[in-house]
């Protein structure tokens, strides 16, 4: 590693951590180029071990005896010439406005998403995240979803960012572990009707998590994932779809897909927070 001590943050070599926002990171129409932002170590060593290559560190100076192993895995997998810049914690309080407890960023290199077939080939269980603007939801699920053995996971075109600094930190690194990739982010596809086409092509039941008049019980659909394969109602691949918080789904998707689905509500609740249901939905149809 080539350790840098860091005394003003206006250093132009460390503009992504300082100067640029997420969108201005993600650059979307060069994702080769992009970037995003890794926070605290646990998360960098699971993108690390993805083989997600790291463009530099910022790192606070207690914290660079603790990360030697990081360091040294840097060194023989992308060269000793990684630059790690090194500052006291005052110094990057100034970034956040509070203590940058978890010690280290990484500013990592984005890579070219696979198509949703391939990242659904041998997939039975997905979840199609719709929407979700909110970056602690996104991570929440992410999390669940590699908890809970979900397959792989779907983002449509206005949902947040998985890469996100505050997505990833929330899903505690299993963003990197989770295959993942965004449905419809074309010009020429839309979502939710080329989407939910898509996904019945490749032979999945789709199943929207909505309160409706029609909405069969989560309970319900565990019968028909666990039925004979020769019964007419058996579910032998299925994409669960979440909404984003408050509207939840939209109509559109409700009627396009092939069941709307609700968790049974007691107390007077009448839903759960996308982070919860998720998991919920997750536990109860894995296999």
């Amino acid at each position: 590693m080539k350790f840098i001590a860091l005394e003003d943050l206006n250093d132009e070599r460390v503009a992504a951590y300082t100067h640029l926002t997420e969108l201005q990171l993600r650059n979307r129409l060069e994702p080769a180029k992009g970037l995003f932002i890794a926070e605290s170590p646990k998360v960098i060593v699971r993108a690390l071990d993805a083989g997600i290559k790291p463009m530099s560190f910022l790192v606070e100076e207690p914290w660079i005896e603790g990360m030697a192993d990081t360091f040294a895995y840097v060194d023989a997998h992308w060269g000793d010439e990684v630059p790690v810049f090194v500052a006291k914690p005052e110094l990057l309080k100034t970034i956040t406005g509070y203590r940058l407890h978890r010690g280290a960023l990484s500013a990592m290199h984005r890579w070219a998403l696979p198509s949703v077939e391939e990242i659904c080939a041998s997939a039975t269980r997905i979840a199609v995240m719709e929407n979700i603007v909110d970056h602690t939801n996104v991570g929440a699920l992410m999390r669940s979803a590699a908890a809970l053995n979900v397959d792989a996971v779907l983002v449509t075109p206005s949902c947040g960012d998985p890469l996100y600094r505050r997505a990833a930190r929330v899903s505690m690194g299993t963003v990197f572990q989770v295959p993942w990739t965004r449905i419809c982010d074309d010009e020429n596809e839309h979502w939710p009707t080329d989407g939910i086409k898509e996904l019945h092509r490749l032979g999945f039941i789709t199943a929207s998590m909505a309160l409706s008049d029609d909405s069969i019980s989560l309970d319900e659909l565990v019968a028909r994932l666990g039925s004979s394969a020769d019964e007419a109602d058996h579910i032998g691949k299925l994409a669960l779809i979440f909404g984003t918080e408050g509207d939840g789904l939209s109509h559109k998707t409700i009627a396009d897909s092939d069941l709307t689905v609700k968790i049974p509500m007691s107390g007077g609740v009448d839903s759960l927070n996308v982070a919860a249901s998720s998991a919920v939905a997750f536990w109860a149809t894995k296999r």
